[in-house]
C-alpha cells in the first residue's frame, strides 16, 4: 500500500555504485583474514617463499646464468608479482558472489558489484604488497632498479586485468559445472607455473618451445615487464597488445555468459 520512491540523478546513482563496490571491496579484503594487517602479511610471506624457493632452485641447477644480465632478485620478482596478481585475481573474480548468492537478495547489490570489487581486493592486497616487498629489498640490499617503473607497474595491471577477464568466464560458466569449471581452473592455475615464462628468458628459448607458450597473456606480460624493468633487455618474441586484445575478448565474452546464466539462474543450482 506505502511505497517510497526516489528520485535520484545519474551523478548520484554512479557515486552510490561506487560506495557499494567501496564497502564490498573492503568486505573481500577482510574475508582472508579478520586482522588487515595479518593478510598483508601472509601475501608478502607468499611471494617472500616463492622468491626463496625459485632462487634456491636457480643456484642448485646452475640456471643463473641464464637469467637477464642485471639484478638476478628483480629478474625473480618480475615474474612472480605478476604470475601471483594474475591467479589471485582469476580465483577471486571467479569465486564472486553469482546471482545465486544469498548476497544479491539485497537490493542495491549486483553481480557486477561483486566482480568488480572480488577482482579490485585482489589487486588492493597485491599492489600493497609488492611495495612492502620492494621498499624492503631497496633499504635492505640497495636493490630494486627499474630502468621503467610506469611501464612495470603498467604489466602488473595488465597482468591483474587479463585475470580478472578469465576469472569472468569461470564465473559465468561455474553455476553450470561447478566441478569441471573447477578442474579446468585449477589446471589453468597450476599451468601457469610454468606456461608464464617466470622462469625463464625468452629471447634465449628456442622457437620450437615458445610456441607453446606464446597463447598465454601472462606470457606476454611477464617478458613485457622484464623489457620496461632492465636497461639491456628488449622482448622480440611478446607482443604487448597480445594480452589487451586477448583480455578484451574474454571480459566480453564473460560478460555476456555471465548475463545469460543470471536469466536462467536457479536457487535450486547451489544445492547440487
Amino acid at each position: 500500500m506505502f511505497q517510497y520512491t526516489r528520485n535520484s540523478s545519474g551523478l548520484s546513482a554512479a557515486f552510490q555504485i561506487l560506495r557499494l563496490i567501496f564497502v564490498n571491496t573492503v568486505r573481500h579484503v577482510r574475508k582472508s583474514h579478520g586482522n588487515p594487517l595479518m593478510g598483508l602479511i601472509i601475501s608478502v610471506l607468499q611471494t617472500m617463499i616463492l622468491v626463496s624457493v625459485f632462487v634456491f632452485m636457480f643456484t642448485i641447477l646452475g640456471l643463473r646464468g641464464a637469467a637477464i644480465r642485471g639484478d638476478f632478485i628483480l629478474y625473480i620478482l618480475s615474474g612472480i608479482f605478476l604470475f601471483l596478481t594474475h591467479n589471485k585475481a582469476l580465483a577471486a573474480v571467479a569465486g564472486a558472489e553469482n546471482a545465486t548468492s544469498p548476497m544479491m537478495q539485497h537490493a542495491p547489490m549486483n553481480t557486477m558489484i561483486a566482480v568488480a570489487s572480488a577482482a579490485l581486493s585482489s589487486l588492493y592486497t597485491q599492489v600493497l604488497a609488492a611495495i612492502v616487498i620492494l621498499t624492503i629489498y631497496r633499504l635492505g640490499w640497495n636493490g630494486g632498479e627499474f630502468q621503467n617503473p610506469a611501464g612495470a607497474a603498467g604489466m602488473l595491471l595488465l597482468a591483474w586485468f587479463s585475470g580478472a577477464a578469465i576469472g569472468m568466464v569461470f564465473l559465468a560458466a561455474k553455476p553450470w559445472a561447478p566441478r569441471g569449471v573447477g578442474l579446468v581452473q585449477t589446471f589453468y592455475t597450476r599451468a601457469n607455473m610454468i606456461a608464464s615464462g617466470k622462469m625463464f628468458v625468452a629471447n634465449q628459448t628456442p622457437t620450437f618451445i615458445l610456441s607453446m607458450f606464446t597463447w598465454n597473456p601472462l606470457f606476454h606480460t611477464i617478458d613485457q615487464a622484464r623489457g620496461y624493468t632492465f636497461v639491456n633487455y628488449s622482448p622480440h618474441y611478446s607482443s604487448l597488445m597480445y594480452p589487451i586484445y586477448f583480455s578484451l575478448t574474454f571480459l566480453t565474452i564473460g560478460l555476456l555468459a555471465e548475463f545469460f546464466t543470471r536469466r536462467r539462474a536457479s536457487l535450486s543450482w547451489s544445492a547440487r
